[in-house]
């Protein structure tokens, strides 16, 4: 440790200082030896020298900052720095003799010492940079490997360059970093000078002759991950990226946790700030239940759940496989936590109650749906007995057997649907809003858009049309959808169950709209191939109940802010009581009978703004993600 902070010291500016401050009279008094041969100095000579050495070195460090000697690094010493210290010597050592010729006339100074004295400064001065830079340099002269340039000086990037030079096999070569804080440029990081802004990524690529971009940047946002991930494009070079910020604060950071560029780095937005311990005091010690907890959402909501703590995790899916999976992923990382899986359709009562007779859960949260757009469309009964029945369902267990919590988990496709499954899930929200002021229980829906990656998705379905070599469908030019990360979604799902008081709807803030096309562009792009010559991108025409753009408010709920920047609140519209009991009532009865034109009917009655076309344009606060102003 102590050999590491010498090391660090030894390129500081202080540090240059201070070497440059002991040269000056060294040099002083070794050009007066040079001057008597190396013999003695007779005693007036050194007695004058020593009387005039405060202003030497008042006048040559003068010189010094003047002419910028502390602006650039050791590391990088080249001749443009050897003609500074020439041009800094010669003016300290002229002034210098100016003025004592001033004052003295020059007795008792041999004029020999000044030329003397400049010429061994010069040295003095330059001959350590130049060997510093010989011997940082040399290590990369006898290395092959690919020639790197890393974006970001920060602690990510200077962890990095540090593994590549302990790296045995040299197998990547830091040739220089990139950065736009103003502050590092020029600044030397371990040997590796800061050479420009992310801006000069294609003329440094090709200047420097790299062969691989890093990404190092563990906090970036996706909009700057997308500035840098074009600019590597338009240089046509290879591009890795560092993990996120919870790897780097681990210590996980070394070239081999580098990892190719996902699409949520491009579409994911800045890391999500939680109140945990509002979360952590709402879920810890109690028992947390989650429904659907096999899907993409129910399984991360599993994960987040795990970590806060609770005494006991009940998870519920239908699919075996898939609770299968979590399980086993669950109990081997929580040995601690009482997890326990259950199978169990949600729309079947005695199950349910089974289920909550025997673990009494504190909070719900309720991820159990269907959601594949096209496929429900012709499934009316089917969507509407999971996502409406199943969701009573368990929603009247939860106020039977008094729990603290229920929290729906919805979609903007909820907001004027136009398709079978936005409006069933429009139809659990109005039930679960209106339950809530008829129960102890605070009944909570939130709300959000499509989440990356998750099962059905079109970031699975583009993966798989790449892989064999297009062409990637996209239904039209202009459809546009909200994104968020499975992990952000999850956690505003528990930021907002422990912030609602019962009856709220609370909606998810999904940024920025982006264009289904360019998602698939990055996508082929991320693939290392190119749209249009590579992977062709075909246009299908929207599909039965799709709709070119989503909302993720009803134009009569008013949107307010939270006291959690992400999280807004839409005000509910009531409904009377006892006309909503009778309609799910007479819904439930056709499901019985798989009676579907009367299911059809009751959704529109649940449900009137449904409407089966889709809108034509786009409105106009919605702002399509164009790929070249990504």
């Amino acid at each position: 440790m102590h050999s590491r902070k010498r090391f660090d010291l030894m390129r500081t500016p202080a540090a240059a200082f201070l070497h440059d401050l002991v040269m000056v009279p060294v040099a002083w008094f070794a050009a007066l030896w040079t001057r008597f041969n190396f013999e003695a100095i007779p005693s007036a000579y050194l007695d004058e020298s020593v009387l005039w050495l405060p202003l030497v070195m008042g006048l040559q460090v003068g010189a010094f900052i003047y002419f910028g000697l502390y602006r650039g690094h050791w590391r990088f010493a080249s001749m443009p720095d050897l003609a500074r210290i020439i041009k800094a010597v010669v003016v300290g050592g002229l002034a210098t003799m100016a003025i004592i010729f001033m004052f003295s006339r020059l007795e008792g100074m041999p004029r020999s010492l000044f030329p003397l004295y400049m010429l061994l400064l010069m040295f003095l001065l330059g001959g350590p940079r130049f060997l510093y830079r010989w011997f940082k340099d040399r290590k990369l002269y006898l290395t092959k490997g690919k020639r790197v340039l890393i974006v970001g000086a920060g602690r990510g990037g200077e962890m990095l360059v540090r593994d590549m030079f302990r790296d045995p096999e040299h197998s990547l070569q830091p040739i220089a970093f990139v950065d736009d804080d103003p502050r590092k440029r020029g600044i030397d990081i371990h040997g590796v000078r800061v050479a420009g802004s992310c801006g000069q990524i294609p003329d440094l690529v090709d200047e420097l002759d790299i062969d691989m971009v890093i990404i190092a940047m563990p906090s970036a946002s996706s909009k700057q991950i997308r500035y840098v991930v074009e600019l590597c494009e338009e240089a046509g070079v290879e591009f890795r990226m560092l993990p996120k910020m919870a790897d780097l604060i681990a210590g996980r950071v070394s070239t081999g946790a580098l990892r190719e560029v996902s699409i949520e780095d491009l579409l994911g937005r800045d890391p999500v700030k939680l109140d945990l311990p509002a979360i952590r005091a709402g879920m810890s010690g109690k028992c947390i239940l989650v429904s659907g907890g096999g899907g993409s959402i129910g399984s991360e909501l599993c994960r987040q759940v795990a970590r806060l703590g609770p005494a006991r995790l009940v998870i519920v899916d239908h699919s075996e496989y898939n609770l299968y999976r979590i399980d086993y992923e669950l109990t081997r990382q929580y040995p601690d936590i009482e997890i326990v899986s259950m199978l169990c359709d949600v729309t079947d009562p005695s199950a349910v109650d089974q289920v909550f007779e025997r673990h009494r859960p504190a909070v719900i949260l309720h991820a159990a749906a269907y959601k594949h757009v096209p496929l429900l469309e012709p499934q009316v009964r089917e969507a509407v007995h999971n996502n409406v029945i199943g969701t009573r369902t368990v929603a009247d267990a939860a106020d039977r057997f008094g729990s603290e919590i229920f929290v729906l988990v919805s979609t903007d496709k909820a907001v004027n649907p136009a398709n079978i499954m936005g409006a069933t899930k429009r139809m659990a929200e109005i039930y679960c809003q209106n339950l809530s002021q008829h129960s102890a229980t605070r009944y909570i829906t939130v709300r959000f858009g499509n989440v990356l990656g998750s099962a059905g998705s079109v970031v699975p379905l583009f993966l798989e049309q790449i892989r064999q070599g297009g062409p990637v469908t996209v239904t039209h030019p202009e459809i546009t959808r909200y994104f968020m990360t499975i992990p952000e979604a999850s956690q505003l799902i528990l930021q907002a169950g422990v912030m609602g008081k019962g009856g709220e709807i609370y909606v998810l803030d999904m940024g920025q709209p982006v264009k289904i096309v360019y998602l698939a562009e990055q996508m082929i792009r991320l693939s290392g191939l190119e749209p249009g010559s590579d992977i062709e991108i075909e246009f299908t025409g929207l599909r039965p109940g799709e709709k070119l753009y989503e909302e993720l408010f009803h134009e009569k709920e008013t949107l307010v802010s939270t006291e959690h920047s992400k999280i807004l609140l839409a005000r509910y519209r009531t409904w009377d009581w006892e006309r909503l009991q009778k309609l799910l009532h007479d819904i439930s009865v056709a499901c019985q009978r798989y009676d579907e034109d009367s299911l059809r009917g009751a959704m529109h009655e649940f449900v009137p703004e449904l409407s089966p076309t889709p809108p034509a344009a786009l409105p106009s606060n919605v702002i399509p993600l164009d790929s070249h102003k990504a």
